[in-house]
């Protein structure tokens, strides 16, 4: 069998090595990997992004699964290109990861199919956007339609934050042309929650709900990143929760894209909140989360090359999920100075403390070789993570595996599951006593 990821980051390098371990005897192989795949599968000198350049790799190769990991290729429709050239492949076609890729399409979407979501308006013209900031509630949030990597969702707690939001957005063009279209909607209260599904464009099966920690400080604070940790599973999510999650937002939106004639096949990711129990939809995206990815695969149980295969093929009919006993907990090992700007080329020693761990798992995402050196390539640059019993153990494990690495300017929250962390131990406190 041979198996083709697309993409190069900490999600791909997590979905290789957990395709790997469910399939040992296939041949992979990755676009532009790093250092960390290099010993996983081949490399292939083709920019995940380059669709044509992607596809004719694939059909030379002879591949019988492609597995595309960013949402970039997935907008540009390489999902599509490789459909037609015969080539199976896990993620969702263009339209459908329009749920993603513009914010305008899945709020009106949800709003059509009665999912649970904050109220909100959209806007092609600042002034109005501006007018509407001026005559709505203090707090809100304001975001760009487009694809922004993570980052085009700003969060406002008054109006002068929400003011300076539409002009970043919508008059500096800090996001590009994701901005030419804004939407500003209702702060929502609550605890976050990402639930990640494998779908076939009917059945959905969730794997285990996690948390991912975006702002860039401890305690939550600070400007959003890509994400600075994940942990999974999540204790406000008792499996009555998830069926609910599902049935609620997930079903609906699939439902109503199999009527749209696209129906979505992929891995469907709902950001949450839970507000007074309930959970109400942040944001889907199209593809697996990163760094949830990092917390999510290690706890699956089940062989997920296989499940892919039968998503792709439209046939998950009668497949099960679940989730292993135990925690994981993954901490981003990210360069000084990101999300702003930060420096390339520091060299990454890891100690030898990390041999023959494995309670321990490094993702790379932003590394590259420098002659024999692994050297630093992006602004999150590894992921670490630990495994354990509960959710205190494995990070207490990932930041072994965080101390046993060092590289000029690194920066890591070291807070990653603390409420979690604070709930468990609340919990045990309560039994004591």
């Amino acid at each position: 069998m041979k198996i083709m990821i697309v993409g190069n980051g900490g999600r791909e390098h997590a979905l290789l090595w957990r395709l790997a371990g469910d399939k040992p005897g296939a041949d992979f192989f990755i676009t532009r990997g790093t250092p960390g795949t290099e010993s996983l599968a081949k490399n292939i000198d083709v920019a995940p992004t380059d669709v044509e350049a992607v596809v004719t790799a694939a059909a030379e190769l002879e591949t019988d699964l492609v597995v595309v990991g960013p949402e970039v290729p997935l907008a540009m429709g390489l999902v599509d290109r490789l459909g037609e050239s015969g080539i199976a492949v896990f993620g969702p076609v263009a339209q459908a990861a329009k749920i993603e890729s513009s914010k305008v399409f899945a709020k009106q979407l949800m709003q059509r199919v009665g999912v649970p979501t904050a109220a909100f308006e959209t806007f092609t013209d600042m002034e109005k956007a501006l007018d509407h900031v001026e005559a709505g509630p203090e707090a809100c949030v304001v975001k760009a339609d487009g694809l922004a990597a993570g980052k085009g969702s700003l969060v406002c707690h008054s109006r002068e934050e929400a003011r300076r939001a539409v002009e970043l957005i919508m008059g500096e063009r800090a996001f590009g042309e994701a901005g030419q279209e804004t939407l500003i909607e209702e702060l929502m209260t609550g605890e976050e929650l990402s639930l990640l599904a494998l779908t076939d464009g009917k059945n959905i099966l969730p794997l285990a709900p996690s948390q991912d920690h975006k702002a860039v400080g401890e305690g939550d604070k600070g400007p959003n990143t890509g994400g600075m940790g994940a942990y999974a599973p999540v204790l406000i999510t008792p499996r009555t929760l998830v069926e609910e999650i599902v049935s609620t937002t997930m079903e609906p939106v699939v439902a109503e894209l199999a009527r749209m004639g696209t129906p979505y096949r992929g891995c469907l990711y709902a950001g949450l909140m839970i507000c007074g129990g309930k959970p109400k939809v942040i944001e889907f995206n199209c593809r697996f989360g990163d760094p949830e990815s990092q917390a999510v695969l290690p706890l699956l149980e089940g062989n997920l090359a296989e499940l892919m295969m039968e998503a792709a093929a439209g046939s998950l009919d009668g497949a099960r999920v679940s989730t292993r006993p135990g925690a994981a907990v993954c901490v981003v090992m990210a360069s000084g100075g990101y999300p702003d700007s930060y420096r390339k080329g520091k060299k990454i020693t890891f100690f030898s403390e990390l041999k023959d761990r494995e309670d321990i798992v490094v993702f790379h995402a932003g590394t590259a070789r420098s002659g024999e050196e692994v050297v630093t390539a992006g602004g999150r640059v590894l992921g670490v993570t630990g495994l354990g019993e509960d959710v205190i153990k494995a990070a207490q494990r990932a930041y072994e595996g965080v101390d046993a690495i060092s590289f000029e300017g690194m920066y890591c929250r070291r807070d990653i599951g603390y409420r979690e962390i604070n709930r468990l131990k609340a919990m045990r406190d309560n039994e004591i006593s």
